[in-house]
């Protein structure tokens, strides 16, 4: 017959862009309250916005060792970001794509401490990278100082690998990992008066005093008290001090003299006017929200800047139709909300993440998609994209019947969440949960024992902890049961109690 004669349709190609701390609410596509995002938005009008996307545990490496292997944390070992090295040789999906004849890439931001296995091209910033002349680890492992602004950079890396350095006969997947929108939100020099005639709503709970909270009473991530004025606000002034001061030094002295010049020229009457007017309790946390918000908005617009370019160097090559292109972040992050930066908690903002996809030909899938998915099921995906059989330990499901428009009756009524980075910075305690639709219950355990439960329905803003209140029996019993049956699924020990069994 014909059809035997033609040829199998091309494999796609993967291009999957990943951030860091880049949370819903500062994407306009998900949220237009606070800046306009128009090459992000470009990937979700054209293609699926997830609105219940998230992590299993919201920190950098950890995040991204549960994306790369499927597994949740208990899977990979890979527990938190200051005790633990990723097992390089344990199985994750660019390697599993690459023996099924993909080229895989990884650029930019790695995080794992060790170095990337399995891939047939890489090159990484160490640690969390340097906005400015940021150095590059190579694969002969040397490393490079490249010569301009991360983002922008890793972006150029990246087409150059698809333009010149890949082998075009065989199919691709390229993460494209951007040290943006972290911490502590340096922008591009072009970018730094942008913003600076908005002044971005507050928060409903900006002052949230954590009543029937005490973990989120004890943590360490608030914007009035610890956000630092120099390394953070980048207000550097002669005789002025502040903990991470020689930090900031360490990366504004990586800038080239005119970058400098136009940094602080910029700056200057800023830390002058700062300083004259000796703000004191709201008016300062305000101040500081404000300038926090100021920068990270100048950060995401580089970000989408770039995003633009990859889609316009895709669309160019006439790419668009065979490729499917990923965005999405390590996690969500606070705007404010609680009075807080930062993410790790279980609540919404940083266990919640953005995550848009632009579908190559023959995925129908458009507009919102609701289902539950998290971050474990990206390999999971990609490889059933690619015609590649799942293996059996990974914990993550393929959301490729999502992506062609189908809702399947059995797809999973829950998410599981650990975070076990404590004591740390930060000062957020260990805590496992699990998240329905509508309920979240969380277990804060180790030197507490605490446990909250929340109605998404009737408190979005999980300001009321109903937990143990009457009415909650049978809801509790149920996602307690739910809760054992998830750590049975995936195999993470915990007991009901605050200790757990050493790892």
């Amino acid at each position: 017959s014909l059809a035997a004669c033609m040829p199998a349709s091309k494999p796609y190609n993967i291009v999957y862009i990943m951030t860091d701390d880049h949370t819903a609410q500062m994407m306009s596509c998900y949220d237009n309250r606070y800046i306009e995002t128009p090459n992000l938005d470009r990937i979700a009008n054209d293609g699926v916005r997830f609105v219940n996307s998230f992590v299993a545990n919201s920190l950098s490496g950890p995040s991204r060792a549960c994306m790369f292997t499927g597994k949740h944390t208990c899977g990979n070992k890979f527990y938190d970001n200051t005790t633990c090295v990723f097992d390089g040789s344990q199985q994750t999906f660019p390697k599993i794509l690459r023996e099924n004849g993909y080229q895989t890439a990884v650029i930019g931001k790695w995080h794992l401490e060790s170095l990337p296995t399995g891939f047939d091209y890489w090159e990484v910033v160490p640690g969390q990278g340097d906005y400015f002349n940021p150095d590059f680890i190579t694969m002969n492992n040397d490393t490079v100082v490249r010569k301009g602004y991360i983002t922008n950079l890793i972006t150029d890396m990246s087409i150059d690998w698809m333009e010149n350095r890949r082998n075009k006969e065989k199919p691709f997947c390229l993460f494209i990992h951007h040290k943006a929108i972290h911490r502590n939100w340096l922008p591009e020099i072009k970018n730094l008066a942008l913003y600076e005639d908005k002044t971005f709503p507050l928060p409903d709970n900006f002052y949230d005093d954590y009543k029937g909270r005490p973990a989120a009473a004890s943590q360490e991530m608030s914007i009035f008290k610890d956000m630092d004025l120099i390394y953070d606000l980048k207000m550097l002034k002669e005789g002025k001090d502040s903990p991470l001061k020689e930090r900031y030094l360490s990366y504004i002295e990586r800038m080239d003299a005119d970058d400098r010049k136009a940094f602080d020229t910029f700056y200057a009457p800023i830390i002058e006017d700062f300083y004259k007017r000796d703000l004191k309790g709201k008016e300062l946390a305000e101040w500081k929200y404000q300038r926090y918000m100021r920068d990270y908005a100048k950060v995401v617009k580089s970000l989408d800047d770039n995003v633009g370019r990859v889609l316009d160097y895709l669309k160019e090559k006439d790419m668009l139709d065979n490729t499917l292109v990923v965005y999405t972040s390590d996690q969500g992050f606070y705007m404010g909300e609680h009075g807080w930066f930062d993410k790790r908690f279980m609540y919404e903002e940083s266990m919640h993440t953005p995550l848009i996809m632009h579908l190559p030909k023959g995925l129908d899938a458009r507009g919102d998609i609701t289902e539950l998915v998290q971050n474990i099921d990206y390999g999971p995906t990609i490889l059933d994209l690619a015609g590649i059989s799942l293996p059996e330990d990974m914990h993550g499901i393929s959301m490729l019947p999502l992506l062609k428009g189908e809702h399947p009756v059995n797809w999973r009524k829950a998410l599981y969440y650990h975070f076990y980075e404590y004591p740390a910075e930060h000062m957020v305690k260990r805590h496992y949960g699990v998240r329905t639709e509508r309920y979240k219950l969380i277990h804060f355990y180790n030197d507490i024992d605490v446990w909250e439960l929340y109605d998404l329905k009737n408190d979005p803003a999980e300001m009321y902890n109903i937990y143990g209140q009457p009415g909650t029996e049978e809801v509790t019993a149920e996602l307690k049961t739910t809760l054992l049956d998830l750590q049975q699924q995936y195999n993470d020990p915990v007991r009901f109690g605050p200790e757990r069994d050493k790892e």
